[in-house]
């Protein structure tokens, strides 16, 4: 206005205008510029009525301001915006920035009123994001227009201060819809179940994690809200209320598993029954872990912070780490525990659990993180192994301590060769972990120095095998041992057959201790079965069959009836002392029995008929015939097929 009235020239044209303003509905009259219209007419404007004319133009101007602008806070955000593109503004719009203020804040208000509100599993409001991105205005305004200001201009100041104050505000609602959010998952969610529904609704963006349970659109409305945080200057914030939830929401989860926090003392006085069910737990845990729990927590953390990964990676492996130490410290803790052989194949279980996820566990972590737990989590692996070695060896003192005097029944298979060869068939269902556990171990030994050619060593058993034969190799003179505590040499002879065929029997049904022990122990176990059986039929058919002999049955070419006499009341008295003792000998093995009964009838039958044909005439017939001659062929027959079934004939 002042310069203005110290140009009134350069003012002249805004009269007009402000006349035609101030008289739309008057008959328009064309006028020169300096003629005033009287009732007489037109005449020459005078020099005061020029400036009087200007003065009523300026009472106009004042009195009809333009009318107020309607904001809503859609409308305010756009000028914001305009605002802000085209920083550094010379100018503040002050006016509009209080009125988005204004409307801001009254929007967090309403927002606060319906907060408490809000249940579990409820959506984002609709206009969560109108109000996501006002914070960012607000955000953005706090420091361009600090960047602007001059330390004199108090009007400034007060506006700043207002931005700060609605900021925080603002903060403050973005935290509670946060951790509304993170806290409120849907029911339905299953960590381990895919829903049609989940699968139908993923959007394009990684978003959807069937692990978290939270739908599409939470979690996007969980990385908006992230990175309004973050960029706002409250990073700490976001974190600390993320980890809470997520810690929460977690521990839960491993809950459900069953898995419990153990000491080492603790793991080490538990009973076995107990250790093995908190075996299992673990091994169930360890594994959902690696390919669910874990990688489902990362996906979630790098989802929610999309824009922030050095905030995600920390996140994630601040989260799990603590159970993932947790993890591992029970695998060392089975592994310290008192050795036995009957806990071997849990820890091996433990021992490819380790070795199976580790890979993964490793993709999970960054840089320092992944080379610490592939670090942890070979050192527990190595334990279980060295445990494992230990274990298995074992078992060679437990074939060494047995040294009972007690002779098992009827020449039956020993316990101790059942229980061996058992445990060696379910050793090697373990075959290619034992191997590795071995080649492992031996590297451990010899610090990795070799005294022979690496061509020459690709030849050699491995030392599982080794271990294997070393093992069999005991076993067997243990049974040496044992059956020199039968006084029959006969007996002695079937015991050495029945385990051996045990042993045979369940080293061909295994390809994998077939494999490790080799063709040629194999035949060579066949070979001294053979031999079992020779002396089996010396010691028993051998001495019967020599009561049918010729010698000294014939003296100057006739037969001695005495003799002979004497013959078939030997073999009669031998066969029923053979078939009396021996009925109660145990052959299991249906095969080794038939095969032993063949082999007797073979034998014995042809030359008792032989002879009975031969020298049965030189008996009277009647009761001399039948006192001697006892039985017939088809009896012998019999007899022979009740032998080796475990029941003593009277």
């Amino acid at each position: 206005m002042d310069e203005e009235k110290n140009n009134p020239d350069k003012s002249s044209t805004v009269s007009p205008k402000a006349s035609e303003a101030t008289n739309t509905e008057s008959p328009k009259v064309e006028t020169k510029p300096n003629e005033i219209e009287t009732a007489e007419g037109k005449t020459p404007k005078k020099e005061g009525d020029q400036l009087g004319e200007i003065e009523e133009t300026k009472e106009v101007h004042e009195e009809a301001p333009p009318p107020e602008i309607q904001y809503t806070l859609e409308t305010a955000s756009e000028e914001i915006d305009k605002f802000l593109s085209t920083l550094p503004a010379k100018e503040i719009p002050e006016t509009v920035i209080g009125k988005f203020l204004d409307l801001f804040e009254e929007q967090l208000t309403k927002h606060d009123s319906t907060v408490e509100g809000k249940v579990k599993g409820s959506q984002v409001p609709e206009d969560d994001t109108l109000i996501l991105n006002a914070v960012d205005r607000v955000s953005k305004l706090a420091t361009s227009i600090g960047e602007l200001k001059s330390d004199a201009d108090k009007k400034q100041c007060v506006l700043i201060n207002r931005i700060g104050a609605i900021k925080q505000r603002a903060m403050c609602f973005l935290e509670d819809e946060f951790r509304l959010i993170l806290e409120h998952i849907p029911d339905s969610s299953d960590p381990k179940t895919e829903t049609k529904d989940a699968e139908e609704s993923a959007p394009t963006e990684d978003y959807s994690t069937n692990y978290s349970g939270y739908t599409p659109e939470m979690l996007s409305s969980l990385n908006k809200i992230a990175h309004e945080m973050i960029s706002g200057g409250y990073e700490s914030e976001c974190v600390e209320i993320y980890m809470i939830s997520r810690r929460i929401t977690f521990d839960d989860n491993l809950n459900h598993t069953g898995f419990e926090k153990f000491s080492i003392d603790e793991v080490q006085k538990m009973s076995w029954e107990h250790l093995e069910r908190e075996i299992a737990t673990w091994i169930s845990t360890f594994s959902e872990c690696a390919t669910l729990y874990f990688p489902g927590e990362k996906k979630l953390a790098e989802s929610v912070f999309t824009d922030y990964p050095m905030v995600s990676s920390s996140l994630f492996s601040n989260l799990t780490r603590g159970v993932m130490i947790q993890l591992l410290n029970f695998a060392e803790a089975m592994a310290m525990t008192k050795r036995s052989a009957e806990k071997l194949f849990k820890v091996l279980d433990m021992y490819e659990t380790l070795r199976d996820n580790m890979a993964a566990l490793q993709e999970l972590y960054p840089g320092e993180c992944s080379n610490e737990v592939k670090t942890e989590t070979a050192t527990a692996k190595m334990r279980l192994g060295e445990a494992a070695i230990c274990m298995f060896c074992d078992l060679e003192n437990s074939i060494k301590s047995d040294t009972g005097k007690m002779t098992v029944p009827g020449g039956a298979v020993h316990p101790l060769t059942r229980y061996t060869m058992n445990y060696l068939k379910y050793a090697c269902e373990y075959k290619n972990t034992l191997e590795q556990v071995f080649k492992e171990h031996c590297k451990i030994e010899r610090n990795d120095s070799r005294s022979n050619s690496n061509n020459h060593e690709e030849h050699q058993p491995s030392p599982f095998s080794n271990q294997l034969v070393r093992v069999m190799d005991l076993l067997d003179t243990n049974l040496e041992g044992k059956s020199k505590l039968y006084r029959d040499i006969s007996l002695s002879s079937i015991f050495m057959m029945n385990n051996g065929r045990y042993i045979l029997q369940k080293i061909k049904g295994s390809t994998e201790i077939h494999d490790a022990m080799g063709d040629t122990w194999c035949r060579k176990k066949s070979s001294d079965l053979r031999n079992y059986h020779k002396n089996y039929q010396r010691e028993t058919w051998g001495r019967l069959l020599g009561c049918l002999t010729l010698e000294g049955l014939m003296e100057k070419g006739k037969v001695v009836k005495p003799v002979l006499k004497e013959r078939f009341k030997s073999f009669n008295a031998m066969f029923d002392e053979i078939h009396r003792t021996q009925t109660s000998w145990v052959v299991s093995d249906d095969q080794l029995q038939s095969e032993l009964r063949v082999s007797i009838s073979a034998v014995v039958i042809p030359a008792y008929r032989s002879f009975v044909g031969r020298f049965s005439q030189y008996l009277d017939p009647g009761r001399q015939s039948e006192k001697y001659i006892k039985l017939q062929p088809e009896d012998i027959e019999t007899y022979i097929e009740e032998l080796f079934d475990g029941k003593r004939k009277p």
